[in-house]
């Protein structure tokens, strides 16, 4: 019989240790750092360490936006059910995501768009001072890049880590070129996972350090 670890904490310790020991400091500040690693733990790719871009200012944005009860909009479902409401509800924020709303499929099968693009533009009043976090559609980054370049929206802080062949990683390229504090992954790919885990590291930062002081 196979002996295996079975202690969920334990498991947790001993993944870390690993990914601590396979890409070493990356020379990053330790909030990066835990974005990293929280991703890589979330992929269990490694190349991650050196595919993951984090503007300078996104730990600072995000953590503050966070404490202060901003909201995150996802672009799909499943960003939203990975997203720690539990903690995201200790600042007062809650996750919007509109890609199943009735109004944004009726919209979108009538102008030819993808749903993903009409729901950014279904919750554009709700984006300034949020995070918004995008981890499936290209078209989702594109339409709110488009967004913020025409003053309309001016989110606190883009997770933008769409996955794919077909414009994931030119999204990605121009999220480079915004003003906007972003994390971000180059080429193809990314995905829902790997939004969720830079959200929740985020999340951790924010109030496991609370949690730190209040002790």
């Amino acid at each position: 019989m196979v002996n295996f670890m079975n202690n969920p904490k334990e498991i947790e310790e001993r993944s870390h240790e690993i990914i601590n020991s396979e890409v070493g400091d990356l020379g990053l500040g330790f909030g990066e750092r835990k974005i990293v690693t929280r991703i890589i733990h979330a992929t269990g790719d490694l190349d991650y360490a050196n595919l993951v871009v984090i503007h300078p200012g996104l730990v600072q944005a995000a953590t503050s936006a966070l404490k202060q009860g901003a909201n995150i909009i996802t672009d799909v479902e499943m960003v939203r059910n990975g997203i720690s409401s539990k903690l995201l509800a200790r600042g007062g924020g809650q996750v919007l995501c509109a890609i199943r709303d009735k109004e944004v499929a009726d919209k979108a099968k009538a102008t030819g768009e993808t749903r993903a693009m009409i729901a950014m533009d279904h919750l554009a009043s709700s984006m300034s001072g949020s995070i918004i976090a995008i981890g499936n559609a290209p078209t989702a980054l594109f339409r709110l890049l488009q967004l913020i370049e025409s003053g309309k929206v001016n989110p606190a802080a883009i997770i933008g880590t769409p996955v794919g062949f077909v414009g994931a990683a030119e999204s990605k390229t121009l999220l480079e070129k915004s003003n906007v504090p972003y994390v971000t992954v180059c080429g193809p790919k990314g995905g829902s996972s790997v939004a969720v885990a830079a959200v929740n590291a985020l999340l951790h930062l924010v109030w496991d350090k609370e949690d730190i002081s209040r002790g």
